[in-house]
C-alpha cells in the first residue's frame, strides 16, 4: 500500500506540473512537441498499472525523465533557469540543460528496455542483457535526432526552440553521446537494484 500511494503522488506531480508548464509555455509549438513523450507514455502507464505494474524504481525514473521534458518544454531547453544556473556554475559557454535532457534520454530509456527484456525473459546474460539495453537507447536517441532533423526541415527557423542547438554545429553528436553515457551510467549504477525489484515482483 504505501508504494502504491508513493506511486499515485509521483503521478500526481506529473500531472500538475504538465498542466502548470502548458498554461503558458514559451513557445506553444515546441511545448508540444517536448512533452509529446510524456503525453504517450502517461496514459500508457495509467491503462497497464495493474496488468503490467512497474518496478518502483523504474516509476521514479520516468517521473524524473518526464519532470525534465516537461521543465524543457515550460521554457524551451536553451532557456531553463535551472540550466542557466548550472553555466554560471560550470562556467560553460551555453545552457547545458539539453544535455541533460539527453543524458536522461539514454539513462531512462535503458532501464525501461532491462525492465522489458528479462521480465518478458527475452534475452538471458548480463553482459548481453546490458549491450541491448545500450543498444535501445541508443536507437530512441538516433530516431529522436531524425524528428529533430524533420522538425528543422519542416518548420525552417520555426524548430531552432526545439532542437536547442544554440550554435553547436556538433549538437547531434554531442546529444547522442550524451545518450551513451546516461544509458552505460544507469547500468553500471542501478542494476543490481533493479534485480532485486524484479525479484519482488515475480511470483513465489
Amino acid at each position: 500500500m504505501p508504494e502504491r500511494n508513493l506511486q499515485a503522488s509521483l503521478l500526481a506531480i506529473v500531472v500538475v506540473a504538465l498542466i502548470a508548464s502548458g498554461i503558458a509555455p514559451t513557445d506553444r509549438l515546441t511545448w508540444l512537441m517536448e512533452v509529446a513523450p510524456v503525453l504517450i507514455a502517461l496514459p500508457l502507464m495509467i491503462a497497464t498499472r495493474h496488468s503490467y505494474p512497474l518496478t518502483l524504481l523504474l516509476t521514479v525514473l520516468i517521473t524524473i525523465h518526464a519532470l525534465v521534458l516537461i521543465g524543457g518544454g515550460a521554457y524551451t531547453y536553451a532557456h531553463v533557469p535551472f540550466g542557466f544556473w548550472l553555466q554560471d556554475i560550470l562556467g560553460t559557454l551555453r545552457n547545458p540543460y539539453d544535455k541533460i535532457g539527453h543524458f536522461m534520454q539514454g539513462f531512462v530509456p535503458a532501464m525501461v528496455a532491462r525492465e522489458i527484456l528479462l521480465r518478458g525473459d527475452f534475452v538471458r546474460g548480463r553482459r548481453m542483457t546490458a549491450f541491448l539495453c545500450v543498444c535501445v537507447a541508443m536507437a530512441i536517441s538516433a530516431c529522436y535526432e531524425l524528428i529533430e532533423w524533420a522538425a528543422a526541415v519542416a518548420l525552417g527557423q520555426g524548430a531552432d526552440e526545439f532542437l536547442g542547438t544554440q550554435g553547436d554545429v556538433w549538437d547531434t553528436q554531442s546529444d547522442m553521446f550524451m545518450a551513451l553515457i546516461g544509458a552505460s551510467t544507469a547500468l553500471l549504477l542501478l542494476a543490481r537494484w533493479h534485480d532485486r525489484q524484479l525479484a519482488a515482483l515475480r511470483p513465489h
